[in-house]
């Protein structure tokens, strides 16, 4: 049972009146994700502006029975950032730290504290004329530390990998208070055991992630953008293929928009493909900082249109263009909730069954969910794919998910490509994942935090 009398005191001792929200509407924003499926009511906020700050407050918390909620831009997709309603649970916002400590653009790193907005980050690698390649919806909002235990996904992952392979440093608090400074900026590092992969992607249930040192690239010089419609997934998996073949690793995004997805853009956001409808979209982008890349995106796609893999298509002439193509996905999430209703899925399969999977699983809806529509889009080129269900009150989500989470597991792939579980998937990811492994996540979480303090309920049940 938290002491709260105890609590709040020596919180606000340590860092002052303003540092500490314990009522009225600034609580709010705290409290509940940010699609508002998970109301909560925390103890207090507090807003640490230091590694040390953090540290103390791991311990009083501990020392009075308190969890801790670790929190940082709060948007994330399943409720994985707030604390429960039991009113006792202490939220740690890392928002007041925030700053770049350093840009390398020879080393190509960025470090960066916790609380460091992403888009912040990505314009300060920018300025020294270098790229941070993790590009998200809500990288405007979402911040460097949240980025890493989530281990985000996005637009990029097919070139430039998950959140992971960016990370070469991190500065942790553990559950007891410790702090570990790990903020190395080594390519090759082998002495010991890799213990910063235990703290990337895991939503904040095993330590406190307060800075980072993240790998930078070379800013490309060249980018062309390019929609095309395709009769079917797998039509569009043979491009992939050929786009590979032409362009190689210049490929940075490859998404597929399914013709509902560009149904609700233009219903609800006003925004129309500039080419023939099809029942399949692919937007494909590619960057190098060599000459020719239009030249080559434009024999690719010849060869495209001579093989029948598309049956219309267009390249951005400019900027402005590329930026008008990317608005058509990047309203799509927008447009669903406009729509009604939805049950969202963040699967992935392999990659050469995408096609096979979306087949089956419309085929599994049409029997046991009748009535529903399927708006699927996202990442064929790394095999995630955002399968969400519109429906309507005929329609429990806990069916729909597991009719979806079966054919999915059928497949071979994962209930979570990139949104993480939160506590939005705990039920689902004890139902998947085999008992092994189930066993091996509960081995590190008592190992780390053997009384549950860090984050109580979310990825494992309590």
């Amino acid at each position: 049972m938290t002491n709260a009398t105890d609590l709040l005191p020596r919180l606000t001792s340590l860092l002052g009146p303003a540092a500490v929200i314990t009522q009225g509407a600034d609580l709010e924003p705290y409290a509940i994700d940010w699609r508002r499926l998970f109301p909560g009511k925390p103890a207090c906020v507090v807003r640490p502006s230091s590694v040390e700050q953090v540290a103390r407050i791991v311990q009083i918390c501990r020392e009075a029975g308190a969890a801790i909620v670790p929190q940082g831009g709060n948007t994330g997709l399943a409720g994985g950032a707030v604390p429960d309603a039991s009113g006792t649970q202490v939220v740690l916002s890392l928002n007041r730290m925030a700053a770049i400590r350093s840009v390398d653009p020879v080393g190509l790193t960025i470090e960066a504290e916790a609380g460091c907005i992403l888009k912040v980050a990505q314009d300060a690698a920018g300025a020294a004329g270098r790229l941070l390649p993790i590009s998200l919806a809500a990288e405007g909002s979402a911040t460097i530390g949240g980025v890493i235990a989530a281990n985000a996904g996005g637009v990029n992952v097919l070139r430039y990998g998950m959140t992971r392979s960016l990370v070469l440093g991190l500065e942790v608090v553990l559950p007891d208070g410790t702090i570990v400074h790990g903020l190395r900026k080594l390519r090759k590092d082998n002495a010991g055991y890799d213990w910063k992969q235990f703290f990337i992607g895991s939503e904040g249930t095993l330590g406190i992630v307060t800075a980072a040192v993240l790998r930078l690239l070379p800013r490309p010089k060249h980018s062309v953008t390019a929609l095309l419609s395709v009769a079917d997934p797998a039509a569009a998996l043979r491009l992939l293929e050929l786009a590979q073949d032409e362009l190689g690793d210049q490929i940075s995004a490859f998404e597929l928009i399914s013709a509902t997805s560009m149904q609700l853009v233009a219903k609800h956001a006003g925004l129309k493909a500039p080419i023939a409808e099809g029942e399949w979209f692919v937007l494909i982008e590619a960057a190098s900082s060599l000459a020719g890349l239009r030249e080559a995106a434009e024999t690719m796609l010849g060869a495209a249109f001579e093989k029948g893999m598309a049956l219309d298509g267009v390249i951005a002439e400019s900027g402005a263009q590329a930026s008008q193509l990317w608005a058509l996905r990047e309203h799509v999430t927008e447009s669903e909730a406009r729509e009604g209703k939805s049950v969202k899925h963040d699967v992935s399969v392999p990659l050469t069954e995408v096609p096979r999977f979306l087949i089956e699983a419309g085929e599994a809806l049409a029997a046991g969910a009748p009535g529903t529509r399927v708006n699927a889009f996202g990442h064929l080129g790394d095999g995630n794919i955002h399968y969400n269900v519109l429906v309507d009150e005929r329609h429990d989500a806990s069916h729909v998910n597991r009719i979806v989470h079966d054919v999915v597991a059928a497949f071979g792939g994962s209930i979570s490509a990139e949104h993480g579980i939160g506590q939005y998937r705990v039920g689902e990811l004890a139902r998947y994942r085999a008992a092994p492994e189930m066993d091996l996540a509960r081995t590190i979480k008592r190992a780390l935090d053997p009384d549950n303090r860090l984050n109580p309920g979310k990825v494992l049940s309590a």
